[in-house]
């Protein structure tokens, strides 16, 4: 990890033990609040948001609950005569101002949450507001896997070691009321709302003082650019950030793209085969191209995650239906610092009985209705045994659990019955016809009519369930539409599917629901 004052302009910090000491000392009562001001106004005069995460940083011992702790007000009210805190003037698509903007959007909701409070709970008014304050969720994520993982190698590590835990009791305060709504708890419910309301508020004020104006000055221009395709992935919140705003120049994904870079790198390092992107590599039991290496890896039906011996995340399989998420940027990261605070000491825990032998195996599974995740940990030891890391396996099992029977045919029967020999299936030969019956029924020119993409009525309300049934193909067509609809070729996505509506996939994308309607319509017409 770099030393985060290289990646600042020049600090003196003779003036931040200055700032530091006599915040210390406001804040234990030794100083008023008029004497500290003066204090600051004469030997500091101007103070710059990065100069206080800085100090932050390296002058304050770690209290990983501080960001907690801290009362931001009580932070501006010391700190208003001498702190820059003016909004950045950014274009739209700026990852930073796209936090802004959701933070704006947060704001809007939180005065809806206020006004509703003061009035007897109606269910459904409350569980609206509820389902878009839970999309909250998607700026947090962001922050955690894209943002935070780019400070923390600059060497600026407090959000993750501290922001992060807020970040997940905030997330966790919005769940655990919606969860006292749901079960009709309305006086608990409302006892909630104030407490929300000031904590986020909390939240995205410590954001915009301190956490964005410090990215903007550690963050070079081409680093926000390549930051913009791992936003896309995860999502936004409420805002509309469109395919024109995409990155002029994403990152290639292709897995021929990749092994070429690859073989030149090797190459470069004197490989053999390095400079030739289709030469055989020597693997343990065979040989085989970079290409086909991804290639075998895009296809695994398993997710792999490999941490080395060192802790550090090396890998993982960037398949269509993979379990979970996940952003490019946490390669490279410490393992500890891809997780809430609050699980990090079973991952430690796992690492540290592996590393010293008394394990080489765990497994866990989550087990819901129509979903069951197996995920598997395993030691990595070569031929001497000495510890090389970790391999974690995921999959998604749900099939695999309820097959029944045994299937030794050839079959492509997608079923989860038994296959069996059908001696006296009946056969269509060039002079039969099928039966007309409810599975089969010839269709004319006034049902194929009555299903043309000019009159199918796809509104904001729409199912997507109901689109994905009469058109099953649909689903692995829709990332042609927005790249946010991957996520639906992910195990997951059997909980999300039957709940979300065409209205709630224009939020989550970003798209406007007008242009997500004619897309659709258009693909549907495309197949007719």
């Amino acid at each position: 990890m770099e030393n985060m004052r290289n990646n600042l302009p020049e600090v003196d910090m003779e003036k931040l033990r200055i700032v530091l000491d006599t915040k210390e000392r406001y804040l234990s009562g030794q100083l008023s609040l008029e004497e500290a001001r003066t204090i600051l106004k004469e030997r500091v005069k101007s103070l710059r948001p990065y100069e206080i995460a800085l100090a932050e940083q390296e002058l304050k011992t770690l209290d990983e609950d501080e960001c907690r702790k801290e009362d931001i007000q009580q932070m501006m009210e010391l700190f208003q005569d001498v702190l820059d805190n003016s909004r950045p003037d950014l274009p739209e698509d700026h990852p930073i101002m796209c936090y802004l903007r959701e933070n704006d959007e947060m704001r809007r909701l939180l005065k809806q949450v206020e006004e509703l409070a003061q009035y007897p709970v109606i269910k459904n008014q409350w569980l609206e507001l509820y389902d878009e304050l839970y999309k909250f969720r998607l700026h947090l994520s962001r922050k955690q896997n894209q943002l935070y993982s780019l400070l923390e190698r600059k060497g600026f590590d407090r959000p993750t070691t501290t922001m992060w835990l807020l970040d997940d009791f905030i997330r966790d305060e919005i769940r655990d009321a919606r969860r006292l709504l749901d079960e009709d708890k309305d006086d608990e419910f409302i006892a909630m709302q104030p407490t929300i309301i000031a904590d986020v508020l909390d939240l995205m004020q410590k954001e915009e003082t301190v956490l964005y104006p410090t990215s903007l000055a550690m963050i070079r221009p081409s680093e926000f650019e390549e930051m913009k395709s791992g936003d896309h992935e995860i999502g936004f919140a409420w805002i509309q950030v469109g395919k024109e705003q995409q990155p002029t120049n994403p990152p290639k994904t292709t897995a021929a793209g990749f092994a070429g870079e690859l073989a030149t790198l090797l190459g470069k390092y004197g490989f053999s085969g390095g400079n030739t992107p289709g030469a055989l590599l020597e693997v343990a039991t065979g040989q085989m191209t970079l290409e086909q290496i991804n290639l075998v890896y895009k296809h695994m039906p398993v997710d792999f995650s490999y941490v080395d011996e060192n802790e550090i995340v090396r890998f993982y399989t960037d398949t269509d239906h993979r379990v979970f998420p996940r952003s490019k940027n946490v390669i490279g990261r410490d393992v500890k610092n891809c997780h809430p605070r609050t699980s990090v000491h079973l991952v430690e825990e796992i690492i540290e009985k592996f590393r010293r032998g008394e394990q080489d195996e765990v497994d866990f599974w989550i087990n819901k209705p129509g979903l069951f995740i197996y995920i598997y940990y395993v030691a990595v030891r070569d031929e001497e045994g000495r510890f090389r890391g970790v391999l974690e396996m995921m999959q998604d099992c749900t099939r695999i659990r309820s097959l029944e029977g045994s299937r030794t045919l050839l079959s492509w029967d997608k079923s989860n019955k038994a296959a069996t020999k059908q001696e006296n299936a009946p056969s269509v030969s060039e002079n039969d016809s099928p039966k007309e019956d409810d599975n089969n029924t010839p269709q004319d020119e006034t049902t194929i009519c009555a299903t043309s993409a000019t009159d199918i009525e796809i509104t904001g309300s729409t199912r997507l369930k109901v689109l994905l049934e009469q058109y099953p193909w649909l689903k692995g067509a829709l990332p042609e539409i927005n790249s946010a609809f991957k996520m639906l070729s992910s195990p997951l996505a059997r909980i999300m599917i039957p709940k979300a509506t065409v209205s709630m996939m224009s939020e989550r994308s970003g798209m406007d629901l007008q242009s997500l309607i004619a897309s659709l319509k258009r693909l549907i017409a495309e197949h007719q």
